[in-house]
């Protein structure tokens, strides 16, 4: 399985769409930093000062269903799974956790952009300053979240196979179909994968679940779907 999962990490770590999420998702974290810590005024609560240091998983969802997918839309999946010799499932697998650990790293430098901007930019709001045990605990729920999600998005491209139909859906769930759930039922909304990464990263702290109970629910979607992707992918034609 490790020859595998290097291949699929060679893939994953040169592709140019694999910088420019990189770029992406680091940019966003530093721009919601500024925003939060320093354009929104004064902030005076802890939860408050943590969302300066919420990422968008999303993001890394995205990359995971465009990689993934892409596999399908530029015919090479059949290939690696003929050159690998093992099961496609198996293979898919190795895939998944290419991508959870590009997630990783990704995470990894956003996170550090958003603790390097953020924490200066706080001292001069009111109430009291985070603590370091503070700080570590958002960024440990940004890293759970991004990594999750890069699993989560390379599970359903493996399953949508078409890397435009997948980012479509994607963004208008994410962006147009969660709001009105919520709007609606909050509850229901905090148990989506988006709803709860939300929580895990500290974009919002008006939720009905806690960071513990959302972290669960967000491996949970992912063990979900990746055992529904290999199933799927065990099924049908590669080709």
């Amino acid at each position: 399985m490790s020859r595998l999962v290097k291949g699929e990490l060679l893939k994953t770590a040169t592709t140019r769409t694999g910088y420019a999420f990189l770029v992406g998702v680091v940019a966003f974290g530093v721009l919601n930093a500024v925003v939060v810590a320093a354009a929104s005024g004064g902030l005076d609560e802890v939860a408050e000062k943590q969302e300066a240091f919420a990422g968008l998983p999303v993001l890394l969802m995205l990359w995971g269903l465009v990689g993934a997918a892409g596999e399908y839309r530029h015919r090479t999946a059949a290939p690696t799974v003929l050159v690998a010799g093992r099961d496609r499932g198996a293979v898919l697998l190795a895939r998944i956790g290419a991508y959870a650990l590009t997630g990783l790293v990704i995470g990894a430098v956003t996170v550090a952009a958003s603790v390097a901007v953020a924490v200066p930019l706080l001292r001069d709001d009111p109430g009291p300053d985070l603590t370091s045990a503070q700080v570590a605990a958002v960024a440990a729920g940004n890293l759970a979240a991004f990594v999750l999600s890069a699993i989560m998005g390379a599970a359903i491209g493996a399953m949508v196979r078409v890397p435009v139909v997948g980012v479509v859906v994607l963004l208008v769930v994410n962006f147009a179909v969660l709001p009105l759930v919520a709007g609606v039922a909050e509850s229901a909304a905090d148990l989506t994968p988006f709803g709860a990464a939300a929580i895990l990263t500290r974009s919002t702290h008006h939720t009905t679940l806690s960071v513990g109970t959302a972290a669960v629910v967000v491996a949970a979607w992912a063990v979900a779907l990746v055992i529904a992707s290999v199933a799927s992918e065990r099924r049908r034609d590669l080709a």
